[in-house]
């Protein structure tokens, strides 16, 4: 009987699907973080507020979880720092844990598909053995 060589699947592109996930999952937050600041300009309904609002308690909690948020509301309220700056802060750091997520994630579920796969290829060698 001849001794064929088990052949590996071919490497799964995780990093870059992770990339590409938070990378969507980016720009679609900035779409809507544009439309709502636009809408809150120029139509300021109390939905539309919130809407702002409920956009703005990630980044607001991440930088208050890091002690940054105090300093910064004090220099905003303080005319110290344009709204302009705020909402760029505000929108890099919902970049940052965009990707930090998925990255989180994508490792998490890599980690698994490799222990899957390691378990099948073990019991596969096992069971050609007995």
């Amino acid at each position: 009987m001849e001794n064929v060589p088990q052949t590996q699947p071919p490497p799964y592109p995780l990093l870059r699907i992770m990339g590409s996930n938070a990378f969507l999952l980016t720009v679609i937050y900035l779409v809507v973080g544009i439309s709502v600041e636009a809408l809150r300009r120029v139509y300021p309904t109390r939905f539309v507020q919130r809407l702002s609002l409920s956009l703005d308690s990630l980044p607001a909690r991440t930088l208050e979880t890091v002690g940054v948020l105090e300093p910064l509301r004090v220099d905003y309220l303080n005319g110290q720092i344009p709204d302009y700056q705020v909402r760029l802060i505000f929108a890099g750091t919902t970049i940052l844990v965009i990707f930090l997520l998925a990255f989180a994630v994508g490792i998490l579920v890599g980690g698994l598909r490799s222990y899957i796969e390691h378990r099948a290829m073990k019991k596969h060698s096992h069971g050609r053995q007995g």
